[in-house]
């Protein structure tokens, strides 16, 4: 009964681990995803500069103060704001299926030490 188990629990690591090694090649996928969206996301702030630029020559005349100190502000809270999500986004850990792959090899070690 106890090599039946040891049995069972070994089958049942395995398939977790094949598990992992899936959500590993989705989680590769999905870096590709977020690679790309970082360029979207480069491009459009380059076009944002641009507008700023575009609003500093356009004023540069009347108000070239003002004209660069509202698109420095722009830009300063807009990279605060990123910074702020970036670190929340860091401070989780990625512990995908971890304990239960721990969990699995112990009790798989425990009934294989106590079958006779």
């Amino acid at each position: 009964m106890r090599r039946l188990g040891a049995s069972l629990l070994t089958l049942g690591r395995i398939r977790l681990e094949l598990l992992a090694v899936e959500v590993q090649e989705e989680k590769e996928r999905i870096a590709g995803l977020v690679l790309w969206a970082v360029l979207a996301a480069l491009l459009a702030g380059f076009a944002v500069l641009m507008l700023l630029v575009l609003a500093v020559v356009a004023l540069w005349d009347s108000h070239p103060l003002l004209a660069l100190g509202a698109a420095s502000g722009v830009l300063v809270v807009a990279a605060a704001l990123a910074v702020r999500r970036l670190k929340a986004l860091a401070a989780q850990p990625a512990t995908l299926f971890q304990a239960s792959l721990a969990e699995l090899r112990d009790d798989a070690d425990t009934l294989h030490r106590r079958t006779p």
